[in-house]
């Protein structure tokens, strides 16, 4: 069977950290612990064993900057030199094509080097589907995951809401058309399955949307759930559960790599805030009980510290109210590796999102929102965000998968 490659339009800190694992995965070097599509079961069955193995998945990248793989994830300090030195080889033959970039999206990155050029947004999108047809030009399977900066916040306009109007949108160069949006239209004509780690408003748009399900292939997004927010879904489920009050969430967060950097912008972090501000209302439902959850104050902050580099620190304190009002805290203190969560995400989005897009599935894939800070819904259905539900309706749907698959060879 052919091989599946997983492409990321960025190769930063996140994309080496999942090239690097797999690569050590293959020679027993390191463990692919987290991800779900390795360590997963289903009615007693390695779920791996419907998905294509380690040792058939290959990389392809875009970046705005011109570094191989190895240069940027020794650059990154994620990784040891030891497991660095294992896979260098490899990892040094990943050299990513030049990105679609526009600093007005990430004014953090301006003067970034390794940029295409084109006519109009159109003629970018061409250039990135002729990078697409390069690497599966030996017959390989080809799932995109958006592994790239947090954009600035763009509320959707008109442009964006028919394929008709995005497509000449694109010809006019319609400047509130986004780089991923570039790269979302062209995975879809393609036929290529895409995924939205980053906050950005991407295929979350009609014209998009209606594109994904015109052209028969699967999307999913967005913004990868690893750490604060991670906590958020499995703590907030509890209180929900014991019916205990919630008056106040307090997050702050300190992060040094390129994504902390991006973020200390306002309107950068503006997209990120507002995936992760929607998911307590979700959760613990107000309305519903309005005297338990209906006065809560969340706020949300996020701090670029160099010193942190890729181990991002986050900090809750979340005020509770127990029997007769008596008040309660719970502090959180979460000292994580923002790759190393985020790169197993990568692996289960791609994997499952090439077993759907071979079963036949097309458009918004919502039973994926496991993974998302804020899950892409299909219309009509709310948001889910409890994380065991979330898990539920997974397995679910992998289920009915293998039911119309054969087991990959």
């Amino acid at each position: 069977m052919s091989e599946l490659r997983i492409l990321t339009p960025g190769l930063g800190a996140v994309s080496t950290t999942l090239m690097a694992g797999v690569m050590l995965a293959r020679k027993g070097l390191a463990r692919p612990i987290g991800a779900l599509s390795e360590y997963g079961d289903l009615d007693g069955k390695p779920i791996n064993d419907l998905l294509a193995p380690l040792d058939q998945i290959s990389f392809g990248a875009w970046d705005p900057y011109d570094e191989s793989a190895y240069e940027v994830a020794e650059r990154s300090g994620v990784l040891s030199a030891e497991h660095l030195a294992a896979v260098a080889d490899e990892l040094m033959e990943i050299v990513p094509k030049s990105a679609v970039f526009d600093p007005t999206w990430v004014q953090a990155l301006s003067g970034a080097p390794h940029v295409k050029t084109g006519d109009s947004h159109m003629d970018l999108v061409e250039q990135i589907i002729e990078d697409i047809e390069s690497y599966r030009a030996d017959g390989q399977r080809v799932v995109m995951v958006w592994c790239g900066s947090t954009e600035a916040y763009h509320h959707p306009t008109a442009v964006h809401q028919s394929l008709t109007d995005f497509e000449l949108g694109l010809k006019n160069n319609d400047s509130a058309i986004a780089p991923s949006q570039l790269y979302g239209y062209a995975a879809i004509r393609a036929g290529v399955p895409f995924a939205n780690g980053a906050p950005n408003v991407t295929v979350d748009i009609p014209a998009l949307e209606q594109m994904a399900e015109q052209y028969g292939v699967p999307i999913a997004g967005k913004d990868f759930k690893t750490g604060q927010t991670l906590m958020k879904t499995v703590i907030a489920p509890g209180l929900k559960a014991r019916r205990l009050g919630v008056r106040g969430w307090f997050s702050t967060n300190i992060l040094g790599n390129r994504d902390g950097l991006v973020l200390d912008h306002p309107d950068n972090f503006r997209s990120k805030e507002i995936t992760k501000l929607g998911v307590l209302d979700s959760l613990l439902k107000p309305e519903e009980h309005p005297d338990l959850y209906g006065d809560l104050s969340h706020e949300v902050r996020i701090n670029y510290y160099p010193p942190a580099g890729d181990n991002k620190e986050g900090w809750d304190n979340i005020d509770i109210v127990g029997w007769m009002d008596y008040p309660m805290q719970i502090k959180v203190n979460f000292l994580c590796r923002d790759s190393i969560l985020a790169a197993p995400i990568v692996l289960d989005l791609a994997r499952f999102l090439d077993l759907a897009g071979s079963a036949g599935n097309s458009g918004i894939q919502d039973w994926l929102g496991f993974y998302f800070k804020s899950p892409h819904p299909v219309e009509g259905r709310s948001v889910e965000h409890d994380l065991f539900v979330q898990e539920r309706v997974l397995m679910d749907e992998i289920r009915a998968l293998s039911g119309r698959l054969a087991p990959v060879d």
